[in-house]
């Protein structure tokens, strides 16, 4: 998919279809971490990058030749930056605040992007006026604000252990949001390059990154591991490769180009959805009144927010 116009309503509901299926895809990264409970983030991270740029290495090799006429310093730096931002440092931080808060409270706190890029993006040129995503951004908050509690406790008593996750996941939610509006502007950027291999162009590079993480993921891992949970978690990071960074990102990277910033912020709800809707298959239990709540107003906050951007 190349440059296409962002301001087309033409556009509007394959964007919102190519944003819903990124975020269903990526929603498995927050369930991925408990099934690889006996692995660190770190660890989890490190195998899912290695296999993420093994793969896009593989399929760059017929592209390259027209890609490599292009590429200059600034574009390689931004590469760098935006995989240790998307890749590296996001899932490092919310693995780890998925093992020590559990997945319903990393979910949650990554659901306030869509708040983060909204506000962010409103600033841009041609944007829909802050004003008028007010009544998006409240159904954002309410439903972030129903189980927030809840999560943070576990629905007993403070725990250390959970506040240093949701610290993990705030640092996840601050380096995604950093990156939501640096690959969109570069994607607006560089119409010429697909979405598709700007997609494994990063990947390439987190690959390259991530042989960075194989030290201290090793030394830092204390534990024994059986053949059988090496396998599982070979198959872990494969299955995280491949649907989540090679599928779920191109399909972001096309939405990006179809939709304004303001938009694009409000479609990373659906990440937070299916992670919750995932949470509970893996807990196999039914949410909370408060988690309905929540789910619906992420829900309400996609609909008024397109009102917004149809008016």
């Amino acid at each position: 998919m190349r440059g296409s116009g962002v301001d087309g309503k033409a556009n509007t509901p394959l964007g919102i279809l190519y944003g819903a299926a990124a975020g269903a895809l990526w929603g498995t990264v927050f369930v991925a971490p408990a099934l690889g409970s006996d692995f660190t983030g770190l660890q989890l991270a490190a195998g899912r990058y290695l296999v993420y740029g093994l793969v896009s290495a593989l399929l760059l090799v017929p592209r390259w030749p027209q890609l490599r006429g292009w590429m200059e310093g600034t574009h390689r730096r931004a590469l760098v930056g935006l995989s240790l931002l998307a890749n590296i440092i996001y899932y490092v931080a919310l693995a780890t605040a998925v093992q020590w808060g559990g997945v319903a409270m990393a979910s949650l706190v990554i659901g306030f992007l869509p708040v983060a890029v909204t506000v962010v993006g409103s600033r841009a040129a041609g944007a829909v006026p802050l004003p008028r995503l007010a009544p998006s951004l409240l159904f954002s908050a309410i439903a972030i604000v129903c189980i927030g509690g809840q999560a943070l406790t576990g629905g007993g008593a403070f725990e250390w252990r959970r506040a240093a996750g949701f610290l993990c996941a705030v640092v996840a939610l601050v380096s995604w949001t950093i990156y939501a509006l640096r690959n969109a502007r570069w994607l607006h950027r560089l119409p010429q390059v697909s979405a598709h291999d700007w997609n494994l162009l990063t990947g390439v590079v987190t690959g390259a990154l991530s042989l960075l993480l194989v030290p201290a993921a090793l030394y830092f891992d204390t534990a024994t591991h059986s053949a059988g949970a090496w396998t599982r978690f070979a198959a872990i990071s494969a299955g995280m490769a491949v649907f989540a960074s090679i599928l779920g990102n191109g399909l972001w990277n096309r939405m990006s180009r179809l939709l304004p910033l303001t938009l694009v912020g409000q479609m990373i709800l659906f990440e937070t959805l299916f992670a919750l809707v995932y949470g509970f298959l893996w807990e196999w239990r039914m949410p909370s009144v408060a988690e309905w709540i929540a789910m619906a107003c992420v829900g309400l906050s996609v609909v008024t927010c397109l009102h917004a951007h149809r008016r």
